[in-house]
């Protein structure tokens, strides 16, 4: 397996609670999961909890309850990096003592005025020689003059970054703050990290890691003492995963649409659903299948099967694996998998909400008008047409309110239509004497259809939408049968009624 060769590799999903988890860092964290199952690895989760303004502990929480939504919650207990303060600290006692560092008191705009005219950007190492105080300064690690660092990369292959095109970058803020790069090699290395599977905007950083990392085993081997000292440790397999991008083939951020794993929970996709979609963003199964359990692909997930290119999040084909899995629910299970989108005070898992970072849903249905044995009844039909289970509502309301919710632009197609008229009168006449079940109302309506001179398809829009409020939803007979004749007659009339009054 390439860079993969080492026994039990441990892998880690390091997110910052600085929002709701992002899809593309969702996908990040599967792929970690994925490789540590295929290889018998340790999957962890660090939570990179630092930026004390940006931070805040929900979103922490949200992380977690996002990834064990989603079935790939980490091997052991969660790691917040704040916890590490103090081998932070070590490391750059250390690093500092071992003359790798030094104290740089510029600001950008001095940086910028030294080096507009520059060929190569970047810091011009101002600062290295002058001796200043390491308090109250940022901290920089001076980069060597020549060479180069080579990622090993098992999606890119070995990247080389020459060290003359690298500036001495900052490690510690002039607050004392150790910044990400080095917080994220301490921590790596004290957990024993084997490959850093990450975003591709991450790439960059790497050779700045390494060059801490081997710092680290130098000065480690020369009897320092930092978390994790004593022999050298190796340096870890990158892997950088492809950015995900919008239909405009723009890198999807936080700004475009939906993009938090939250907002789809909310919605209704199933997490078998979405963990599948995840899976198809950079890479595809060896056998040419798209609709998959997780679990069944971890024997054939190869990091080196993983794209370059972006990865287009394409809702519309994430709806279309959703409905697959829906489809594949066993009934009961698709029944139970509804009702915290069907009842405002079920005894059944919370609905999901995610404040207003989605479209309002359609409120769930009073709980004292809800019938589970008529919901079951109708559940079939419904399995085989909806995306997401927010659909679901909006699809059986008629079947349990006094009057069907109407929708303007379907009744207006009614009212426009001149033979609306004579088909309702044509259907209550024949609804009131026909056998009410499915076969037997199809047959009847077929003759109030051919009466009018319409084809089945066309005459039952009227009545669609004076029984279910809607032209579009489960199949008309078999929603007519449940209803019940009585209903069914009606809306029938009432419908009749309304359209002659507008005449």
């Amino acid at each position: 397996m390439g860079g993969e060769s080492r026994a039990e590799p441990r892998v880690r999903f390091a997110p910052s609670p600085t929002g709701y988890l992002h899809v593309g860092s969702a996908r990040t964290a599967l792929f970690n999961w994925l490789f540590a199952r295929r290889f018998g690895g340790t999957y962890l989760l660090r939570i990179e909890d630092t930026d004390e303004e940006r931070n805040r502990a929900d979103w922490a929480e949200g992380i977690v309850t996002a990834l064990d939504w989603l079935g790939i919650p980490p091997d052991e207990p969660p790691v917040k990096q704040s916890s590490r303060s103090a081998d932070h600290q070590q490391a750059v006692d250390l690093l500092w003592e071992g003359g790798y560092l030094y104290a740089c008191d510029c600001t950008r705009e001095e940086v910028l005025a030294r080096t507009k005219d520059r060929a190569i950007p970047g810091y011009d190492g101002y600062c290295r020689d002058r001796g200043l105080e390491r308090v109250g300064h940022a901290l920089r690690f001076k980069v060597p003059d020549v060479g180069s660092v080579v990622v090993v990369d098992l999606i890119r292959g070995d990247v080389e970054f020459p060290l003359s095109a690298i500036e001495d970058f900052v490690v510690v803020k002039s607050n004392g703050g150790p910044l990400f790069v080095l917080a994220n090699v301490v921590d790596d290395r004290s957990m024993g990290i084997t490959h850093v599977i990450r975003g591709e905007d991450l790439l960059p950083s790497a050779p700045k890691g390494l060059l801490l990392w081997q710092a680290l085993d130098e000065l480690e081997g020369s009897g320092g003492g930092v978390p994790g000292s004593g022999p050298s440790r190796p340096l870890p397999a990158y892997a950088h995963l492809p950015m995900l991008v919008n239909e405009r083939r723009e890198k999807i951020s936080k700004r475009w649409g939906d993009v938090a794993v939250e907002a789809y929970r909310a919605q209704g996709f199933l997490p078998a659903a979405f963990a599948n979609y995840l899976a198809l963003l950079g890479w595809g199964h060896p056998d040419g299948l798209e609709i998959f359990d997780i679990a069944d692909v971890v024997q054939v997930f190869a990091l080196e099967d993983v794209h370059h290119a972006p990865a287009f999040f394409d809702v519309a084909k994430l709806r279309h694996v959703n409905a697959e899995h829906l489809r594949a629910l066993d009934p009961e299970e698709f029944v139970q998998a509804c009702m915290p989108w069907l009842i405002a005070e079920a005894e059944v898992l919370e609905r999901p909400t995610l404040e207003a970072a989605i479209v309002p849903l359609g409120p769930p249905l009073p709980v004292e008008h809800f019938d589970p044995a008529v919901f079951r009844r109708i559940a079939p039909h419904v399995q085989q047409r909806v995306t997401t289970l927010s659909e679901v509502p909006g699809m059986v309301d008629f079947l349990f309110l006094e009057h069907p919710v109407i929708n303007g632009d379907d009744w207006k197609v009614v009212a426009a239509d001149e033979s609306a008229r004579a088909i309702l009168d044509a259907a209550i006449l024949a609804y009131e004497l026909c056998e009410f079940e499915p076969e037997e109302l199809h047959r009847v309506t077929a003759e109030v259809a051919e009466s009018v001179g319409r084809k089945l398809a066309k005459a039952q829009a009227p009545i669609r939408v004076a029984v279910t409020g809607k032209r579009v939803g489960p199949p008309l007979f078999e929603s007519m049968a449940i209803l019940g004749r009585d209903k069914v007659l009606e809306r029938l009339r009432g419908a009749r009624s309304r359209l002659g009054a507008a005449v």
